[in-house]
């Protein structure tokens, strides 16, 4: 199987420009860009899915060149519905800097990170239109999908000159850096050709240029921010354990297009996981592996196995072994109780919101539902105190086999 079978393999390939694509791809080492526009501080997992396929066009030994857009980024790329928000310059580089951070890891240093204000700044707005939209004609603008979609409810300026803007930058890094291939998410394709045209017609040259399907979660939607499902790239926002949990319970029917995806698993790996995957689902050995290759590949083994541990420690009950910050990671979201004294479990229960009277709370030690720190609980005068909490601060209550409450000793 050649390259760019095996990209086809994976469901990488929506788009193509360029007839001899897959011979460029196959037989020699290209220079390729993938951009994106620093609107957060950190990537999320629908940005991982390029960011993976331009990290396997590196393993072939071609040179990747990682564009964040400092200047693209001032704009904001037309959506389909509102115009975005436009966030100011101090934020936004903050953003790049965690962006570059981000992709230097992944890439392990060896990608080119470039930032498309570097050739914007000074450039003078006359320049531009001589330079550029001298080149692109309004009908041509105006025949792109996501304009199409704007017009009725309005499209500002800004945003309908930014297919200029990020058409330019392929031409200056064609120029510049012997860069022919430009790889995106399909929702660029319209700023793609654009460049690619431009450097057709300027430099009377061939660009080349394929296109991702968007990765759609179970429900058909996008791994964004803007769809209020982000699972972003950076462990303090997003850590391995809630990354580790998602991955875990992705639908059957996709686990094995995520693996081909997000992984750098081989043709037949896949096959097996694939085969496993529909004789035993309830191991889900797909899904693991999923989980395994994608949290080793952002965060390292450590907080790979680190995940399983509070996993595995949370399914069984047994969370003895749990530290502060395991208890913070594991239970984020869930809002803590104070306790400010000792208390018999009885009424640790009550004052916690667990049981709505002492006599329930009685009814639930007595038959065995209450667990603290993972010991179950069944003398009514057991008393919860400093000494008994996690690094003497946190008491896990559970309630049956599923509901967790926080106390935080005070």
């Amino acid at each position: 199987m050649t390259l760019f079978e095996e990209l086809v393999w994976r469901g990488l390939v929506k788009d193509v420009a360029g007839e001899d694509i897959a011979d460029k791809l196959n037989n020699e080492k290209i220079t390729f860009y993938w951009g994106t526009d620093p609107t957060a501080d950190s990537l999320h997992l629908g940005h991982y899915s390029s960011l993976v396929t331009a990290k396997r066009l590196a393993k072939a030994g071609h040179h990747p060149i990682l564009l964040c857009g400092g200047a693209t980024g001032l704009i904001g790329d037309p959506r389909p519905t509102a115009e975005r928000e436009i966030i100011s310059k101090e934020k936004l580089n903050e953003n790049l800097d965690g962006i570059k951070a981000q992709v230097s890891k992944i890439f392990e240093g060896k990608a080119e990170v470039v930032n498309n204000y570097d050739w914007f700044k000074g450039y003078e707005f006359t320049d531009v239109l001589r330079d550029i939209g001298k080149y692109i004609t309004v009908n041509y603008m105006l025949d792109k999908d996501i304009i199409k979609r704007r017009l009725e409810t309005g499209i500002t300026f800004a945003e309908f000159a930014y297919m200029l803007i990020q058409g330019y930058d392929f031409l200056w890094l064609y120029e510049n850096k012997n860069c022919i291939m430009q790889v995106e998410g399909s929702d660029q394709w319209g700023n793609i050709t654009t460049g690619i045209d431009l450097i057709k017609k300027k430099l009377g040259k061939d660009a080349y240029a394929f296109t991702m399907p968007l990765v759609l979660d179970k429900y058909g939607n996008k791994f964004g921010k803007s769809e209020g499902n982000a699972l972003w790239l950076d462990e303090n926002k997003t850590s391995s354990y809630e990354l580790y949990q998602f991955l875990i319970n992705v639908d059957d029917e996709m686990v094995v297009d995520y693996l081909k995806i997000f992984t750098f698993l081989s043709v037949e790996e896949i096959e097996e996981l694939d085969k496993k995957n529909k004789e035993h689902p309830e191991l889900r050995e797909a899904h693991k592996a999923l989980a395994r290759e994608i949290i080793t590949d952002l965060h390292g083994e450590d907080s790979y196995l680190e995940a399983v541990k509070i996993s595995e420690s949370l399914f069984s009950g047994d969370i003895r072994s749990f530290t502060s910050k395991d208890i913070e990671v594991a239970f984020k979201g869930l809002k803590p109780f104070e306790i400010t004294e000792d208390l018999s479990i009885v009424d640790l229960l009550v004052q916690g919101g667990i049981c709505s009277s002492k006599r329930e709370a009685r009814e639930f030690v007595g038959n065995g539902s209450i667990t603290c720190n993972g010991e179950k609980i069944t003398d009514l005068e057991f008393v919860v105190s400093k000494d008994k909490c996690i690094d003497s601060r946190f008491i896990v209550i559970r309630r049956g086999k599923k509901k967790y409450y926080i106390g935080i000793y005070q």
